[in-house]
């Protein structure tokens, strides 16, 4: 207990040494051009409020005399890394079926110790989509107010399902009358629940095309809405300035949520050469959790996971993965989704190896959480050390664009200007 306060206290004195209107100079061994794939030496960057205003070699500019400087000796910068699929209110190491009946005030406060976790793994901005009664919404408004710790959120409120498809509540029994809060039968019920999450904050949608591996009685590879209620669904986020994400396994699912619109496919378990030219034709982001399997299969069944859904993950594992392969051969715009909460959250970066296993090089799986995930978001001033962009920037032991393990490992995080972590 003595340990924790100690720490807690030391966390917050560091937090509040950094203030706005001072000038913070970050020394380095290198940091990493993520568009060009350079690792430049000696670099000092200066930083004012919370944008980087200027980048120089070590010794070349003045370093004004109230400046902070932090000596980052050895270590290699990159930007604050991006994931663009998480769900902050859900643990893998909970009980399956005991997790489903926690109240809105547990998983917010689940929310608000994965969102710290996840900000202290280097992960600077993450999409959370999907969580009951608006709870990822809340924490990201408390980080924002500055009263809990965390990375910058877009948070779907809850995710648009059929009746009974994934993303349903399925679990409970037929008396219980359980239906999820975002079920909607129809191209305008779609339009309405769309309209709804935004009124209650929500700055992302999510929309569940096909079948899934933890719903109960979906198939994986089924499409689930029409694609006028895809298109719908796609339209109205876009008229409201939102991007749009789609859980998609299925072929047939896939293709009709990239003619309607969808900007983000995720897992991308079942495609073909069809669903892939269209992507190519759309410019639609794909994001395939590739790591999670292990976890899945090594654990599920301990923590509780019904033999159906083990089952559901044995069946789209090597599928995903060879889909993801030949997404990534061609070209097709790639971004970082994790799926954290099938794994625990912290561990995000794991899957960096698994991406260059299965056909990135370090630098194409660095550009999907950095520049192609800030992309995405459509959010020019994020996902490069760059002068006048947003002072997200971490810190590594080792450079890794030939060790990308060394992402699992980080020492050092600044957001928004503020140092977070030093080790």
């Amino acid at each position: 207990m003595k340990n924790t306060l100690l720490n807690s206290f030391a966390s917050l004195c560091l937090f509040s040494s950094f203030a706005y209107g001072q000038t913070t100079v970050l020394n380095a061994a290198a940091y990493i051009d993520v568009e060009s794939g350079k690792r430049i030496t000696n670099p000092s960057l200066f930083i004012e409020d919370n944008r980087i205003i200027n980048i120089a070699q070590q010794g070349q500019l003045d370093v004004p005399s109230d400046a902070i400087v932090i000596n980052l000796e050895g270590k290699t910068l990159l930007p604050g890394l991006m994931d663009m699929h998480v769900h902050l209110t859900s643990d893998p190491a909970d009980n399956f079926l005991a997790a489903k009946n926690y109240s809105i005030p547990r998983k917010t406060i689940k929310a608000v110790k994965n969102a710290k976790t996840t900000l202290m793994a280097g992960f600077t901005t993450i999409r959370n989509l999907s969580a009951p009664g608006y709870s990822v919404i809340a924490t990201r408004d408390a980080i924002n107010a500055g009263e809990v710790i965390g990375p910058r959120i877009w948070s779907a409120g809850y995710a648009i399902s059929i009746t009974g498809g994934h993303c349903d509540d399925n679990f409970s029994a037929p008396e219980k009358k359980s239906v999820a809060g975002g079920v909607a039968d129809g191209p305008w019920a779609v339009r309405a629940k769309v309209r709804e999450n935004i009124k209650y904050g929500a700055n992302t949608i999510k929309i569940c095309a096909t079948g899934g591996v933890f719903s109960k009685g979906t198939k994986v590879g089924v499409q689930q809405f029409s694609e006028q209620e895809l298109k719908a669904a796609a339209e109205e986020a876009h008229l409201r300035g939102l991007i749009i994400a789609a859980h998609a396994h299925g072929t047939n699912g896939i293709k009709a949520a990239i003619r309607a619109g969808i900007d983000s496919i995720e897992h991308c378990s079942f495609m073909d050469d069809e669903a892939i030219e269209l992507a190519k034709q759309h410019g639609t982001y794909l994001s395939c959790d590739i790591y999670n399997t292990e976890y899945t299969l090594a654990f599920g069944e301990a923590n509780g996971v019904p033999e159906e859904n083990i089952n559901k993950e044995k069946l789209v594992s090597k599928a995903q993965r060879e889909s993801f392969r030949q997404a990534v051969k061609a070209g097709l715009n790639m971004v970082f989704g994790s799926d954290a909460a099938i794994y625990p959250h912290g561990d995000n970066a794991k899957q960096f190896s698994r991406m260059v296993k299965f056909g990135m090089t370090p630098l194409q799986a660095i550009q999907s959480a950095t520049i192609n995930s800030a992309a995405l978001l459509k959010q020019p001033e994020l996902g490069k050390i760059k002068t006048g962009y947003l002072a997200d920037i971490i810190a590594v032991d080792d450079n890794p664009l030939t060790n990308i393990s060394t992402l699992e490992q980080i020492s050092f995080v600044m957001k928004d200007g503020k140092v977070y972590k030093n080790h």
